[in-house]
């Protein structure tokens, strides 16, 4: 961990807003509803901040923290290639080998902290680690931390939001609050006690609500409805607690809020095994979907149109999407996922499929007509064609060499899917009847998406107030950082400090 250093002359509060867009906060700030926020985008800078992709949570903060594209991480969703074959996955374990930025702080000396950012267990660190999303039994560094922060705030550290159910709207908006006000309480408290050089907290609670509730929150401010509001002027004074706790041990000091990735509504969704199969390149040996599933998802369908069933349809899938109702759907109805359709592949006449990343397609390792690099690239070009011609969407078609500079891309799907610039989403599912749902049923997981453009707000010392520093990634934040703190970046990394446009000399 290295011998302790000075201070350095800049310390760095980041501040992760999961999914953060200017398309909700904008209003918000305008409205009184975000003071700290407004006050940090006036005396300092504002500007959209592109994500990596896929825009998801673990390849998007896992870019950033380490200053890697996916390509380079070799992340390129929340699952992984487990290597017993397609159908296979698990949880994407970590980002290292990569090292993130707090470890290379560390190794220099400087005090860090992490508080909620996904990873499995904290590890030694100059500093300490309070892990988040995947369990809220964790191991913390040091591992006395958790005890430390419950006895600081009178509870349990709060864990990742319960799965949403429409009956119980209200009750799950107001924890999500209340997760809102105890982490920003623990973030605050570790920051005054320990007085961290760097230290990065994470709200994954604002990308969970705008998920399932972007419909309410994308209306006018006053229109939004109370609870919500409330929830957002939680995280703003949650965010100003943690940036004058930071603050409160001296010195030069710079905090950016920042998000993975941007957010807005979804219109649509692409089943993209559903397509391969209407165009022959995945095949069955039997359906997909069992009889009854099949029946089950055009009844629905067809029930959205007609007034008041929607509503109840909400219902009725929200009892069936986990415990007991989820296994009486699977009984009844039976299991569309794709880890179940593998038992029907014919996998020595399937050409593509797309698993474990709904933005992927992945050629077939199990056709021998495949085993030429050069008929794998026909293949490639002529589903890309078809992609781009295919007129009911526009999907635009990406290769990993197209948008990533990093080199392990072992388990880089071979194409990657953007479909109608995200307002349509991917799925590997076989659900329903065809491949694009345009009159996507609302009980489908939310009515909000991602987007390629998040956030970033930054305001301290040296900042230039009304700085623009023009087109910035998401994995340029970290060498701006560790520019700004007088640590030299790693020549592997692929983002780039964008410091010099802020003010921010080293």
């Amino acid at each position: 961990m290295g011998a302790a250093v000075p201070s350095p002359a800049r310390r760095f509060l980041v501040l992760g807003l999961d999914g953060g867009t200017f398309e909700l906060l904008d209003p918000l700030m305008e409205s009184g509803d975000l003071p700290f926020l407004r006050s940090m985008a006036k005396s300092g800078v504002k500007a959209p901040l592109t994500s990596v992709y896929p825009a998801k949570t673990i390849p998007a903060w896992y870019s950033f923290a380490t200053g890697m594209d996916p390509g380079e991480l070799g992340i390129f969703g929340f699952t992984e290639p487990d290597g017993a074959g397609p159908g296979h996955s698990r949880l994407v374990q970590s980002f290292r080998p990569a090292e993130a930025v707090w470890d290379r702080l560390s190794r220099t000396g400087r005090r860090v902290g992490v508080v909620n950012f996904p990873l499995w267990a904290g590890y030694p660190v100059h500093g300490f680690i309070l892990p988040g999303m995947f369990s809220r039994s964790s191991p913390t560094f040091p591992g006395n931390l958790r005890a430390e922060v419950e006895g600081e705030i009178g509870g349990e550290y709060p864990a990742e939001l319960p799965v949403f159910k429409e009956g119980e709207r209200d009750a799950w908006v107001a924890t999500a609050t209340r997760s809102v006000v105890q982490r920003g309480r623990a973030a605050a408290g570790l920051a005054a006690r320990h007085r961290p050089d760097f230290l990065f907290a994470l709200f994954r609670e604002t990308d969970r609500l705008q998920h399932q509730l972007w419909t309410e929150l994308a209306q006018p401010a006053e229109a939004i409805p109370e609870d919500l509001r409330v929830f957002w002027r939680a995280v703003d004074t949650a965010c100003s607690d943690i940036d004058r706790a930071f603050r409160s041990a001296g010195g030069r000091a710079v905090t950016l809020v920042i998000s993975d990735h941007g957010h807005g509504q979804i219109h649509s969704d692409f089943l993209t095994n559903r397509w391969l199969q209407e165009e022959g390149y995945l095949r069955f040996r039997s359906a997909p979907a069992p009889l009854g599933r099949r029946l089950f998802s055009s009844l629905f369908l067809k029930a959205q149109r007609v007034p008041g069933v929607a509503a109840l349809s909400r219902r009725v899938a929200s009892v069936l999407h986990e415990g007991i109702g989820a296994r009486l759907a699977d009984v009844v109805v039976g299991d569309a996922s794709f880890e179940k359709a593998t038992a029907h592949i014919d996998w020595r006449k399937s050409v593509a499929f797309s698993y474990p990343v709904p933005e992927g397609i992945y050629l077939n390792p199990f056709n021998p007509e495949l085993a030429s690099p050069t008929r794998r690239a026909e293949v490639l070009e002529e589903i890309r064609g078809r992609l781009e011609r295919y007129t009911e969407a526009r999907i635009e078609v990406l290769g990993p060499e197209d948008i990533y500079r990093g080199r392990n891309l072992r388990h880089a799907p071979d194409l990657l899917i953007r479909v109608d610039d995200m307002r349509t989403e991917p799925r590997m599912d076989f659900a329903y009847p065809r491949a694009l749902i345009r009159d996507r049923p609302d009980y489908f997981c939310g009515s909000g998406t991602h987007r390629m453009d998040g956030i970033l707000i930054g305001a301290g010392d040296d900042i230039r107030a009304g700085a623009n520093p023009g087109e910035i990634r998401l994995i340029d934040v970290v060498p701006t950082i560790l520019e700004a703190m007088g640590v030299v970046t790693p020549p592997a990394w692929n983002g780039r400090s964008f410091g010099n446009k802020l003010g921010l000399g080293s």
